[in-house]
């Protein structure tokens, strides 16, 4: 459905009420343009949009059923591109993702917004309060979106990382705690943020460079920048994997060393226990011909010898760090 919807003069929201029908002729003979806003619509539900815009069938296509990978494709006199803002979920430690996808031309944005975590409202609002760059056009539209988006990203960083130190003293700790669970979520959540990140990497750079339809020349400088920001967003996330892969091989020798532990305890144990086990089942047997079954001192003689080689045992085990 539409959520928003405005024409813009010269960096300047009109006031009277948005009309679907006749916007794009309406914009044409003015100098204005569209900034038209819709979340998870329908296909039916955009068609409209669709024919009022000549929108290629293609890119409105992958608007509708969303699920695509950032991307910068032209169409004809229409640039599309497809934005995947990220929210951090910190109960869960989970990075969610949206879906914006924007049509950019002369006298329009059409931007098309999937699941919560694509909410643009004060985007709008602080570039209504920007006239100047509010008048260079449609494409001022994709560049505070875009910015937003990476803005975002950052705040995601942030987050991780916090968990990631959680996690990191969690498995130098001295406790029973195997985090390797934890690890592993964290690592799959890195790897996700890479995906929607590193692709945006491309469009970026072209519009930096090239010229496109409804982005105004002066605008490069702007995305230049946002470009640079993507790159830091994109080394702080391959710091963050490659440091989760180093914990996650450290808490792996810490559960190994562990376990080498805790055989050699249980080995020791075994070996002390073994002693009495036998001498006992020796003695058990009572055989006539046995001539300590007729001593007096014969069963507190037997039960000193086993108590003596466990204990010796044991202060050998102790002292060699297996108990």
């Amino acid at each position: 459905m539409i959520i928003d919807a405005a024409h813009y003069q010269a960096g300047t929201r009109e006031p009277e009420p948005f009309e679907l029908d006749g916007a794009l002729a309406r914009d044409r003979r003015s100098g204005s343009f569209s900034w038209i806003g819709l979340y998870e619509p329908e296909e039916a539900e955009f068609e409209a949009v669709r024919i009022e815009y000549d929108l290629h069938e293609l890119a409105v296509e992958d608007a509708v059923k969303a699920h695509q990978r950032p991307k910068l494709e032209p169409y004809d006199d229409t640039l599309f591109v497809v934005l995947k803002p990220a929210i951090y979920n910190d109960e869960l430690e989970v990075v969610e993702f949206g879906e914006i996808h924007l049509f950019i031309n002369d006298y329009f944005a059409v931007v098309v917004r999937h699941r919560r975590s694509s909410q643009l409202v004060d985007v709008r609002r602080s570039l209504e309060r920007d006239v100047e760059t509010l008048r260079l056009g449609p494409g001022s539209v994709l560049h505070a979106i875009t910015e937003h988006v990476l803005d975002n990203y950052l705040v995601v960083l942030d987050g991780l990382e916090v968990d990631i130190a959680e996690v990191e003293a969690d498995v130098f700790a001295e406790s029973d705690v195997v985090p390797t669970e934890r690890i592993y979520r964290l690592l799959r959540q890195v790897i996700g943020f890479s995906q929607a990140a590193v692709p945006l990497t491309e469009p970026l750079d072209r519009l930096a460079r090239e010229s496109f339809v409804g982005i105004h020349p002066d605008l490069r400088e702007y995305f230049r920048d946002t470009h640079d920001l993507l790159v830091r967003v994109i080394d702080r996330i391959h710091t963050l994997r490659q440091l989760l892969t180093s914990i996650l091989e450290a808490n792996l020798t810490q559960v190994t060393v562990r376990q080498n532990n805790d055989m050699r305890k249980i080995s020791a144990w075994v070996a002390i226990a073994a002693v009495p086990t036998l001498l006992a089942g020796v003695w058990g047997m009572n055989f006539e011909s046995m001539p300590e079954l007729t001593w007096t001192v014969g069963y507190p003689l037997a039960i000193l010898l086993m108590a003596s080689i466990s204990a010796f045992l044991y202060r050998r085990f102790k002292a060699s760090g297996w108990l």
